[in-house]
């Protein structure tokens, strides 16, 4: 019995995708920010309501198998399609659609932007 819940992560102001709804497992207990400066309140929003663990993608590493979710601040082409590759569940801050040379992996399904905080609801 797991003690996760869920939440559903709905497209902010001018964002793409979603919407996604995230539940950690303990196979996949991560939120992972990946926003510089600490945890991102997005992030830290779904750990609090889910029960995941916030944890710093800058500071260190995970495997991809053990995210539920990564939290980007990408508007350029880079990150915002190295997570949807890796079929992670993928929150970005900013209003970005598929661009660039990932764009094909960035998919309704995996991806979801323009998110901020009030966008995050318990499921």
């Amino acid at each position: 019995m797991s003690d996760y819940k869920s939440v559903r992560v709905t497209r902010g102001r001018g964002g793409w995708g979603g919407p996604l709804t995230i539940t950690p497992t303990p196979d996949k207990p991560l939120i992972y920010s990946v926003t510089g400066g600490g945890i991102h309140p997005v992030a830290a929003r779904i750990a609090e309501l889910t029960g995941g663990e916030a944890f710093d993608g800058f500071k260190s590493s995970a495997p991809f198998d053990k995210i539920a979710v990564a939290v980007i601040d990408c508007g350029g082409t880079a990150r915002v399609g190295v997570y949807p590759m890796k079929k992670v569940l993928t929150v970005d801050i900013h209003a970005t659609s598929p661009a660039g040379p990932l764009a094909n992996f960035i998919t309704e399904e995996l991806f979801v932007s323009g998110v901020k905080p009030d966008d995050v609801e318990e499921v």
